[in-house]
């Protein structure tokens, strides 16, 4: 014989229970006693997940990354060397415009190399060779010294 069962959401309100099934009545009030989905506190003070989240993402998850202020612009030059140059291109004229030449390696063939800039010690190596690089010149931006007025009268005091 089959027994009629009531709802779960009828059996649980009213007397004796309190806690609607779910245990201890700590446990059910929000996920407070759980701590949180994912990701959740793994900020600031999270040394209880420091060892999980090293373990998914490696130590560069802590910390500041990158660019801290707007102000800032990265260096995007593209940098090739002397030896790199010497094993992928053949002698002769080369077009680097977007590159800036390092000294690192050697030379032993002519090159006659357009480029953005180069280094001291390229430039010595690629004439060594009988070569010549020809660079573009970037100007530099001199930005303005401004002087602060408060700083200046506290000098005049002294």
């Amino acid at each position: 014989m089959k027994t009629h069962k009531r709802k779960k959401s009828s059996r649980y309100h009213g007397r004796n229970m309190g806690t609607c099934g779910t245990g201890a009545r700590k446990k059910s009030q929000g996920s407070g006693h759980r701590g949180g989905k994912g990701m959740a506190g793994s900020g600031k003070r999270a040394d209880q997940k420091k060892t999980l989240i090293t373990k998914l993402y490696g130590h560069g998850y802590f910390g500041k990354q990158g660019i801290t202020s707007r102000g800032t612009k990265r260096d995007k030059l593209d940098r090739i060397n002397v030896g790199e140059i010497q094993n992928k291109y053949k002698p002769g004229e080369i077009n680097l415009k977007s590159y800036k030449i390092l000294g690192k390696g050697e030379l032993k063939d002519k090159f006659i190399i357009t480029c953005l800039g180069a280094s001291k010690s390229a430039i010595e190596k690629v004439k060594k060779a009988g070569g010549e690089i020809i660079a573009k010149e970037i100007k530099k931006i001199k930005t303005p010294l401004v002087i602060n007025p408060k700083h200046e009268k506290k000098k005049e005091k002294k």
